[in-house]
């Protein structure tokens, strides 16, 4: 008699302007996995009335009800897929938003240098703020994961996926307890239903990549405006928290 094959909810949490989408593209290209783009993004801007590329395409056409979307990440998979992959931004999860849904997932981090974050997030934003690039959120996540599990969940770094990417993802799969399938490494180009309708404002980059594209890690910009400087100064502390964590390939 076959074992049935137990499904498990990954939520992967990050700030914008990270190789977020990639992952997403990375684990979507998984045979057993289905995946969600950014599932309270809609909550996030009907809640906070802030003025994103497509706001009130966004809010129309998905989910805006944070109750019912929790319901849904912890709800039924398709037949034949065991593995949920949901892309978090971690900005979405607002104070009054109820956090007892998130026991029923496994959690995943992925973090990027604030201050490249911030100056990404600054060309389409603009307006960087602490709660915008979602470091204090990520850390308050990740330390409830730590109280309720009693285990530290998996970090990983943008930079470090970037230079190593098969043997980053096999030691991210291994700590997840899930099969690393080399499928995660290459993907086809373009767009997926899968995408949120934000995509076409944010997702140029990724619709032309087909794998995760190796690179050195490349020296800090020299000249950041001041209040830039200052607000990456005041997100480090969170950042340096959740780096002292990270996965290695080693």
């Amino acid at each position: 008699m076959k074992t049935a094959t137990a499904v498990k909810r990954i939520a992967m949490w990050s700030g914008p302007r990270n190789i977020s989408t990639a992952m997403m593209r990375s684990f979507g290209n998984r045979s057993d996995t289905v995946v969600c783009d950014e599932p309270l993004y809609a909550h996030y801007l009907r809640e906070t009335g802030y003025r994103h590329p497509a706001a009130d395409l966004i809010i129309e056409h998905h989910e805006a009800d944070w109750e019912k979307v929790a319901e849904w990440l912890t709800g039924s998979l398709p037949n034949g897929k065991t593995l949920f992959y949901q892309k978090h931004m971690s900005q979405h999860m607002l104070d009054h938003v109820g956090r007892d849904w998130l026991d029923r997932l496994d959690h995943a981090f992925l973090i990027r240098d604030p201050l490249r974050v911030i100056l990404s997030y600054n060309e389409i934003i603009g307006d960087a703020s602490l709660e915008a690039i979602g470091l204090p959120q990520q850390l308050e996540i990740f330390e409830r994961v730590i109280e309720k599990t009693g285990r530290v969940p998996p970090v990983v770094d943008s930079e470090d996926i970037q230079a190593a990417p098969e043997p980053m993802l096999r030691r991210l799969c291994e700590k997840m307890g899930i099969e690393f399938m080399d499928s995660m490494l290459h993907w086809p180009p373009g767009p997926r239903s899968t995408d949120g309708v934000w995509g076409p404002h944010w997702y140029e980059k990724t619709y032309g990549s087909t794998w995760f594209r190796p690179v050195k890690p490349r020296p800090r910009p020299d000249h950041v405006p001041p209040d830039l400087v200052e607000l990456a100064e005041r997100a480090e502390p969170y950042y340096r928290k959740l780096w002292s964590y990270r996965i290695t390939p080693d």
